[in-house]
């Protein structure tokens, strides 16, 4: 299953690349993560609860950093297994460009299912990766930018 697409954050690029290297902001980002521990360098750790479907699991896996070029882009390999539910496993390209508004974020995800999840079909679960995406850099925008003010009231 491949996904890709792209969001624009009002913030410099350096902001945007320290966040997506900062544990806490990526714990945030990620709906129903209970645990992220880890370093770009090392690598990260992280249990996820999901419900994908019928299918309730809790997730353990690991994140790597390859092919980093720093503010520019890098490549994140992982794989999460979750029990009988079975397994999840995919790398995404995520590259930086500066753009007026602030830094546009590109990304391009390739994944992978197997188990009970890959036989809830393509559908399902295609569906739920593209919900979990857009959730994710939803998230992400606003923890880079923090708060928006609120509209004022339109004028009758």
């Amino acid at each position: 299953m491949e996904l890709d697409g792209t969001v624009t954050i009002a913030a410099p690029r350096a902001e945007v690349w320290a966040k997506l290297n900062d544990a806490e902001t990526l714990k945030a980002c990620i709906s129903g993560c209970q645990e992220l521990t880890g370093t770009p360098e090392e690598g990260f750790e992280a249990v996820v609860v999901q419900k994908v479907g019928p299918v309730k699991a809790t997730f353990k896996g690991g994140v790597t950093l390859e092919n980093v070029v720093p503010e520019v882009s890098y490549r994140l390999v992982g794989e999460g297994k979750g029990g009988v539910a079975g397994f999840a496993k995919g790398a995404a390209d995520v590259a930086l460009t500066d753009v007026p508004e602030g830094t546009e974020l590109a990304y391009a995800v390739d994944a992978k299912v197997g188990g009970k999840l890959a036989q809830l079909g393509n559908r399902v679960v295609g569906g739920f990766a593209r919900k979990m995406a857009e959730e994710f850099f939803t998230r992400f925008k606003e923890q880079v930018e923090g708060p928006q003010p609120e509209a004022p009231p339109a004028e009758a």
